[in-house]
């Protein structure tokens, strides 16, 4: 059976070798494979949300059906704010033929050990109008959980400190804060909002929140920075009624890297070090300690 001309030269955009081809020409390729799409959440807003998520089929349509076992320090990474450099960096190219240039979502399909065997994802980011990240879906919607199991998995340490129980939450600084800045962004501010809602009736012992810089800047400068945000998302949470005495701020400056980046040019480098810039909030949590 022939080929119908458009469906052969959407075939064809997407099997191009675009991270071969000059800038200009290698954007001209994918913004033309864009438009191949014919699978796209219904009713995509300004602000990233969709008022109907659609995940296309693995069998029909996924260039990489097999899918991958993703870095999970790389998928935690992901967060509202990133752009798709700093996406693609994470977690690489899409498994689907959207394009990465003039489209609003990415799609991919993950597999993760789990009890015993292998749990296939699928995972959907969709992007604002200014192509930053902004939500993100699972198909199963269980598949979260096993994100959230490894996130809050502590190492394992010896004797009884092993009943435990931790939780860890992972903010971009760069959806918190402006770059090189320690003042909280209004969609900072709700981020934590909705952090702290999720903490209501949980029982805890402490909440550890701690700031981390990329390695851009003098190791002093980075110290104070990651302090200063650490202790803005600190306040934060206390005006959200988190009892000030549990919540304790440090910063680790640069030193705790989740990514490595070597790139020459300034404003390239700064995007994939994005991961790096980030406020790790561990929660202490426990049955017997007070809300």
């Amino acid at each position: 059976m022939n080929t119908p001309p458009t469906l052969a030269r959407c075939a064809s955009l997407r099997a191009a070798p675009y991270r071969l081809l000059p800038g200009a020409a290698a954007a001209a390729v994918l913004a033309l494979a864009a438009g191949c799409t014919s699978y796209v959440s219904r009713g995509i807003g300004d602000d990233g949300r969709a008022a109907e998520v659609v995940f296309p089929d693995v069998r029909r349509d996924a260039t990489q059906p097999e899918g991958i076992f993703p870095n999970l320090d790389n998928l935690r990474a992901v967060g509202a704010g990133l752009n798709k450099d700093q996406l693609y960096d994470l977690l690489g190219r899409p498994h689907f033929r959207e394009g990465l240039v003039a489209v609003r979502e990415w799609d991919y399909v993950f597999n993760f050990r789990s009890g015993g065997g292998v749990t296939t994802c699928q995972y959907k980011v969709i992007f604002d109008k200014d192509d930053l990240a902004r939500s993100f879906h699972w198909q199963p919607a269980g598949c979260a959980a096993i994100i959230a199991g490894a996130a809050a998995a502590p190492p394992a340490p010896a004797g009884p400190a092993a009943a435990a129980s931790e939780r860890h939450f992972r903010l971009a600084a760069d959806a918190l804060f402006a770059f090189d800045g320690i003042e909280l962004q209004p969609e900072g501010r709700r981020e934590i909002a909705r952090l702290a809602s999720r903490l209501t009736g949980t029982r805890y012992e402490r909440i550890e929140v701690v700031g981390h810089t990329d390695r851009l800047g003098g190791p002093a400068y980075n110290q104070r920075l990651s302090e200063k945000r650490a202790e803005a998302v600190r306040g934060a949470l206390v005006a959200q009624g988190i009892a000030p005495s549990r919540v304790m701020a440090s910063g680790r400056g640069g030193t705790q890297p989740v990514v490595q980046c070597e790139r020459s040019v300034q404003r390239a480098l700064i995007a994939c070090l994005a991961p790096n810039r980030r406020v790790d909030i561990v929660v202490d949590a426990s049955a017997d300690a007070p809300r």
